[in-house]
């Protein structure tokens, strides 16, 4: 009875290993947005040379009056400020970890020209240049692309696996590579987007206070002094529906922003494996 090659395909080590992340910027952004926050509106804000009648006593929530800029007119917003203020620095953190990280993914030149260099390297069989050009590309493509191709070499020296096989076990390999590289690239693109949200609420809430504040104070007095003193706290309560719309809308801008920059990488990624994939199907039958 003649012998028959195995119709199966040979499961092999992937060339790609989990990426050692930790996020601990994930807690310590809050930690430290809240804090920062707190310091700049008592201490910056709510310095006693803002004001014509300080509470020299300090403590906690200093009861300052007279507020001699807008600023000053700032901390007399209530509570909610120095949060909402906090919320504008985590996103600002954010904003900048994630620049960073999508600028590393971009990679070192055009991905569109880098897929077309290896689309040629791939034509010629020249896989060794292939390579070179992912190393100097770096980035989520040039990764996926290099991992790629280190299996696409490794199948063409393959002699027991049919060439559907092959393509499948170079396709599997991108896969992996991919779900290395995208949770990288869209990690706590969740915080931009849940401040975007929560920012407004908070400022409405604050200005909800405010406005319960001033209110009370002219029922409780009345006359034209209450009535002066009610448009003042109005307007104290308004600047947390400014802090908070400002905030959102720095969140909701960058989040866009990161997302489609993202959705340019991840099309290149796509772009890498449909080339190898048909480049060996087509090269190598």
């Amino acid at each position: 009875m003649a012998e028959t090659k195995p119709t199966a395909a040979v499961k092999s080590a992937t060339s790609t290993q989990p990426k050692k992340s930790s996020n601990i910027i994930s807690w310590i952004a809050p930690l430290a947005g809240v804090v920062l926050g707190y310091i700049l509106w008592r201490f910056v804000l709510g310095t006693n040379s803002n004001f014509t009648n300080p509470d020299l006593a300090g403590g906690f929530w200093p009861n300052h009056k007279g507020p001699l800029t807008g600023l000053a007119k700032m901390y007399e917003g209530g509570i909610v400020v120095p949060i909402l203020i906090g919320n504008f620095i985590i996103v600002l953190i954010f904003v900048i970890e994630r620049l960073l990280t999508v600028m590393k993914a971009a990679g070192t030149a055009n991905n569109a020209e880098f897929v077309r260099s290896v689309q040629f390297h791939l034509a010629n069989k020249e896989i060794d240049k292939a390579l070179a050009a992912c190393d100097k590309q770096k980035g989520s493509v040039g990764n996926v692309m290099k991992a790629g191709l280190k299996k696409y070499k490794e199948m063409i020296t393959n002699t027991e696996l049919e060439t559907e096989q092959k393509v499948l076990n170079i396709q599997k390999e991108i896969e992996e590579a991919t779900a290395l590289e995208l949770p990288m690239l869209e990690k706590n693109l969740v915080f931009l987007s849940t401040i975007a949200s929560v920012a407004t609420l908070l400022g409405l809430f604050g200005t909800v206070l405010g406005m319960i504040k001033s209110f009370s104070a002219l029922g409780e007095e009345g006359g034209g002094d209450a009535a002066r003193e009610l448009s003042k706290g109005i307007s104290e309560a308004l600047f947390n529906t400014a802090l908070g719309i400002g905030t959102s809308a720095v969140a909701i801008i960058f989040y866009n922003v990161f997302t489609t920059r993202i959705d340019g990488i991840t099309y290149g990624i796509d772009e890498s494996g449909f080339t190898l994939t048909q480049s060996f199907a087509a090269n190598y039958k």
